[in-house]
Order: structure tokens, then sequence, then C-alpha cells
């Protein structure tokens, strides 16, 4: 029976990959990308290492329940190594960093699939070079979510940063409550990619791959 890595591939830049990432990408004899309504941004960031390669689509649509895709793709992968192929299931990010993959991974266990995992760079790491201020120094405290987190959490820590920005800006009235300076990002390493300081900026913005920050000062 063939072998799976699962791969994350960085927040969106090619070049962000690690070198691993890539060389495995290329030796594999199968592609495994997670697309949604069609599009796969994962293929697009790895086409120029995949080119002629087999590739299998999976449609994860964001916002839905997918458990039923995820363990018809489990199957899938499944009875594709059963033949002795080694495949690539990619995802932006980090591979157990609120990915797709987490609960793909938890089907391939109950199959015994042989599964390696290899890291990538999270956005919530990377947009912080975009920032050019430190995700945490030592001795402070990093809360990050992908909802809204209670108020008396806030409390207790220097940073916070929320994923899926445009649905959580609830939490901005918060973050200003809290002496919090705040920082929305949309499509860091991706084509659109924007960062917005003023509020009223960020109200009007609806991108699903954002990001909000708080950094108290």
């Amino acid at each position: 029976m063939g072998k799976l890595y699962g791969i994350g591939i960085g927040p969106g830049d090619p070049e962000l990959l690690t070198i691993k990432a890539v060389k495995v990408i290329k030796s594999c004899d199968v592609v495994f990308l997670p697309s949604s309504k069609g599009f796969s941004l994962a293929e697009k960031v790895i086409e120029g290492y995949i080119k002629d390669k087999t590739r299998v689509y999976f449609d994860f649509p964001m916002g839905k329940d997918n458990f039923d895709n995820y363990k018809k793709a489990a199957q899938t992968i499944y009875s594709l190594l059963m033949e002795g192929k080694t495949g690539a299931f990619v995802t932006i990010g980090d591979a157990l960093a609120y990915s797709t993959f987490i609960y793909l991974y938890r089907e391939l266990e109950r199959l015994d699939v042989e599964v390696e995992i290899i890291p990538g760079v999270p956005s919530f790491c990377a947009v912080f070079s975009k920032l050019k201020i430190p995700f945490s120094e030592k001795g402070q405290t990093v809360l990050i979510s992908d909802k809204m987190v209670r108020e008396e959490s806030l409390n207790f820590v220097d940073s916070v940063i929320l994923l899926k920005g445009s649905l959580n800006k609830d939490a901005i009235n918060i973050l200003k409550k809290l002496g919090f300076k705040f920082y929305y990002a949309k499509r860091i390493y991706l084509d659109g990619e924007t960062i917005y300081t003023d509020e009223k900026d960020i109200l009007i913005d609806d991108d699903y791959f954002s990001i909000l920050i708080g950094k108290k000062e």
C-alpha cells in the first residue's frame, strides 16, 4: 500500500513552501487538491510544481458541513494508495492548523492509511511579516481563534488573532475598549492583498480570507 503526505503549502506565495514540501509534491504519483465551488486555491499556489501530474479534486464548500465529503475523499485516497501509489494532499497554511486536512486525516486514520505530515507557514504567522510587528515577544501571551472570544478572555493576553476577520468585526469595539491597537489584513500573499487600520475600511470589507489582529499598546 502507498503512502499519503499531508502538506501545508503556506499562505499563498509559491516560494513560501518548504524545500521538503516541494520535493515531496514533485515525487508523488497523485496530488489531491481541495476545492470550493470548482476552484482550488491550493492548486493555483503549487501549479508550477505539479505540471502534468495526476490531479484529484475534492470539493469542500466553505462554511458547509463536509462530513460526508471527508469520508468519500478518504475512501478515494485509500483506493488509489491500495494500488501502491504515493499521494500528496495539499492545503493552504499548515496542515494541522484550522485546515481541511484535519478532518480528512481523522477519516484516513480509521482506514489505517500511512500518513506523513509536512508543516507549512500559517497565515496568522505570515501576516506579521507584512505588518512588520512581532507575533509575540518573550513572556507575552497570544490568543488565536476563528470565532469571537469572550471579553474577559482578552484581559489576560497581549495579542489576539481572529481568523475569518470579516465575520468577527464585533470584536473591534471590545479591542478598542481594552486598549488594543487593531489591524485587519486580507488575502496575505495572494492577489488582492490589503491591510487596513482604519475602522471604516474594515467594516465594509467582507473577504473570507481575512484576519483581525489586536495588539495591546
